[in-house]
């Protein structure tokens, strides 16, 4: 299930860890890569990567809505798992906030627990990606200024948390023209908001028409802001979907060429991977290598979608598969 389906099925209702060539050191005995822990990182530097490692807590979303997990463990599995940024989801907090009557107050508790719980684990925020606030790019003005006034709270929520973005997501009109022009009427006003905490807002490709790299870059370029970007993701290219299966499907390497120019945040999105390590859907090294001949040199995010694997195993097998190729281009 990705975010979008989640959200059509619920909502009609560096660091410590620098992860460097962790893959320079096997194990012996075993011949296995050991697992990315504090204590044998700065036994293995002698390969920099150029990018970071970070987690999209979507990774984890069956784990919390089926299994139970906590959503506040968050920092502390990630952290586990060797990565050195938190990319959170909003919606995964929702229960949090409901159950506080969605009070300015139950806001601040939030976010300060999750403040303190990623200080504890010495990981960095880095994103909250937005969903379920409202389409921006609509022609009714009232509508729109709705959704980008629901949008504030997430906002000042990064600003508090010390995240550099939040991740919106542009659904609303069904003609290319309109949906450009009012998507980018509400980008300049969010945008415009967020400066002021310095606070990047980020569009992932994340379906229909935000789907079609050409277009969405075409709605950046409009916008014409510093802090108005794009999140590439490595899988969300489906522009059109018909009884669940995608009909019309966008090139997945010249849409990342394409939103790349304007990144402020990569997503690594993984669904399963053959016997040798490798993603089944993706060429992994073709995507790493684009990111870093952009010059891009931040965080890259795993977003493990898969369902064969376990949620642990498919975050794991994405970030070791990421570190193999840093390695080997670095």
């Amino acid at each position: 299930m990705n975010r979008r389906r989640f959200l059509e099925n619920s909502g009609k209702a560096g660091a410590a860890l620098s992860l460097l060539g962790l893959y320079a050191c096997k194990d012996p005995k075993k011949g296995k890569q050991p697992q990315v822990t504090p204590e044998n990182v700065e036994a293995n530097k002698e390969v920099s990567l150029f990018f970071k490692l970070s987690l999209a807590q979507w990774s984890i979303h069956r784990m919390i809505l089926e299994q139970g997990f906590d959503p506040f463990r968050f920092a502390e599995k990630a952290s586990e798992w060797g990565f050195a940024g938190l990319e959170y989801v909003n919606q995964l907090y929702i229960n949090e906030l409901t159950k506080n009557s969605h009070t300015p107050t139950a806001m601040s508790k939030l976010v300060k627990e999750l403040d303190k719980r990623s200080s504890d684990q010495g990981v960095k925020n880095l994103i909250i990606m937005v969903d379920g606030e409202g389409n921006l790019p609509v022609k009714n003005k009232e509508e729109r200024m709705k959704a980008v006034a629901n949008h504030h709270k997430w906002i000042d929520a990064a600003a508090e948390l010390g995240c550099h973005s939040v991740r919106v997501n542009l659904f609303g009109e069904p003609l290319p023209e309109d949906w450009k022009k009012y998507g980018a009427e509400a980008l300049s006003e969010l945008s415009s908001y967020a400066a002021k905490s310095d606070i990047n807002v980020l569009v992932e490709n994340h379906g229909h028409f935000s789907s079609n790299a050409a277009l969405l870059a075409e709605v950046i370029k409009e916008v014409n802001m510093p802090n108005c970007g794009t999140l590439p993701d490595f899988g969300n290219f489906c522009i059109d979907k018909q009884d669940g299966k995608c009909v019309e499907e966008y090139d997945r390497y010249k849409g990342v060429a394409e939103l790349l120019p304007y990144a402020k945040g990569v997503s690594a999105k993984s669904y399963d991977f053959d016997s040798e390590g490798l993603e089944t859907t993706i060429d992994y090294e073709k995507m790493i290598r684009m990111v870093k001949d952009s010059g891009y040199t931040a965080y890259v995010g795993v977003e493990y979608e898969g369902n064969r694997l376990s949620e642990e195993e498919g975050i794991k097998a994405t970030r070791d598969l990421l570190l193999n190729i840093g390695k080997k281009i670095a």
